[in-house]
């Protein structure tokens, strides 16, 4: 293993190998526009981080202080970061339109094994996360049931394995966790099974009517959280404002650095730049737009949850219909929990669109099992990746906790923003002479403050999370040393 092989680069313009020659798999489908991106980076931001873990930000856990009401704060800060992100982002996606994310981008800029890294960190950032997602789908269904129907669903049939053990041992058979099975601990998470599964079904059908779907549901849920602005406006009490920072800047800091898993909408829509009509110019709107739209939401719900009930009783996987039940509204709190619905499954569609095409992008380049790169003939989808991370995702929320899965997804996404952000750096040096659609405004402080920011969440976060980092590098460096760089596929270093 020749050390110039692990950063040989990819050529800007190489075409993608096979796809859309005689007798290779088609191209994927040019379908998507300016406004379907905006909606798709919506749906992935609007989600999970405003229904569920904004509560655990706020209340605090074991592994992290509280933020208390200066989450508003903490959701400030994010947005900042991500701000810088984000423009480093749209400059190297105009650059660079094609599948595979900052896997993709890594590879152009930096070579090889940096673009390996940052794939298999991806896998953190959209299936791992995607886990968290259908986690919080399943909580807030159950609600649903609840609030709606009076159903109570099982929740041994709801939840994983380590919570069930964790909750029997302290009060053991105890009736919410109550099985056919005795003293024996019986846990899936079926909810969250059941969704996945059908969302990979019609990601498998085509991403024209996946962003129509998603289109119908970001706006679905975009009235339910201006219905809880409206509502809970009404209710808001001062005082649950006060401690504002009940742990200090180190509360704050915490809450950001979790907080960014709320906001990586933005990176997933880059995984379909082959899907799109006009990449150099709607990529960069699309990712811009979407992270302002969402970062007003983000900070206004803030404020008025916190406002509602003291922060402490937010440490739930419902917090917004949590805190309407908590002013006397059960109606509403029902109402919230069908938003919540809708709204996370538009984030598991999203991210359950991007993993398959950064498998695709690494297949592609042979440092993954071909068949990840197989585009059906009909439908023109990765469907087999598809297919494979639906399963995996589907499965997995009955091993993993949830806070296992935020934390670990905060972290290695933070890992990702900053090496697109290094690339912006290293291409401007290495090929200035190169026409950009778009242009990261104060270049080079941007990037600077981009690569600073990230770093910094990074450093917010719990010291279990950068041990669990580590191993998953380690693991995925393995699988290169044996199996990616054996099989990559042959290209001319530009």
């Amino acid at each position: 293993m020749k050390v110039a092989d692990l950063f040989r680069r990819k050529p800007w313009d190489e075409p993608a190998p096979g796809v859309g020659e005689a007798g290779h798999a088609p191209a994927l489908r040019r379908t998507l526009g300016a406004l379907d991106l905006t909606l798709l980076g919506v749906g992935a931001i609007v989600g999970a981080g405003i229904f569920s873990s904004v509560g655990q930000m706020a209340a605090g856990g074991p592994d992290h202080p509280a933020a208390g009401p200066a989450l508003i704060l903490s959701f400030v800060i994010t947005a900042v970061a991500c701000g810088f992100s984000a423009l480093c982002y749209a400059e190297i996606a105009a650059l660079v339109p094609a599948s595979g994310s900052a896997y993709t981008y890594a590879f152009v800029a930096l070579g090889e094994l940096p673009a390996w890294i940052i794939g298999w960190d991806l896998i953190i950032e959209y299936a791992v996360g995607n886990i968290y997602v259908a986690q919080s789908w399943a909580d807030y269904f159950r609600s649903l049931l609840r609030g709606s129907l009076g159903v109570d669903f099982p929740a041994w049939m709801a939840t994983d394995l380590q919570t069930a053990a964790h909750d029997r041992a302290i009060a053991a058979m105890a009736p919410h966790l109550s099985t056919p099975f005795g003293s024996l601990v019986i846990a899936f998470n079926l909810p969250a099974a059941l969704i996945v599964g059908l969302l990979t079904v019609l990601l498998v059908i085509g991403v024209r009517e996946s962003a129509r779907f998603n289109a119908a549901m970001v706006t679905l849920k975009l009235l339910l959280v201006a219905a809880f602005v409206a509502v809970g406006a009404k209710f808001v009490q001062p005082a649950n404002w006060h401690p504002f920072a009940p742990t200090g800047f180190r509360g704050v800091w915490a809450g950001a650095s979790l907080a960014f898993f709320s906001y990586i909408g933005f990176d997933a829509v880059s995984t379909v730049a082959e899907e799109t009509r006009n990449p150099q110019r709607d990529l960069p709107r699309g990712m811009i737009a979407s992270l302002v739209i969402c970062s007003v939401i983000y900070i206004v719900v803030a404020a008025v949850m916190t406002g509602l009930v003291p922060y402490k009783q937010l440490d739930t996987g419902d917090p917004l219909a949590r805190a309407l039940l908590a002013v006397g509204m059960p109606r509403a709190a029902a109402l919230m929990s069908l938003g919540a619905v809708i709204a996370v499954t538009a984030v598991l569609l999203v991210f359950q669109l991007g993993q398959p095409r950064i498998l695709f992008a690494m297949a592609r380049d042979g440092l993954l099992p071909p068949a990840f790169a197989r585009v059906h003939p009909r439908f023109r989808t990765p469907y087999l990746g598809t297919i494979l991370t639906g399963v995996f995702v589907g499965l997995a929320p009955t091993f993993i906790t949830q806070d296992q899965a935020l934390e670990l997804t905060s972290i290695g996404t933070l890992f990702a923003f900053i090496v697109v952000a290094i690339g912006v750096i290293v291409l401007r040096k290495r090929e200035p002479e190169r026409p950009r659609p778009f242009r990261c405004p104060g270049y080079p402080i941007t990037p600077r403050l981009a690569i600073l920011s990230c770093f910094g969440l990074m450093l917010g976060l719990p010291a279990a999370n950068w041990w669990r980092f580590g191993i998953w590098l380690l693991v995925g460096l393995a699988i290169y040393a044996g199996y990616g760089h054996r099989r990559r596929r042959r290209m001319t270093t530009p």
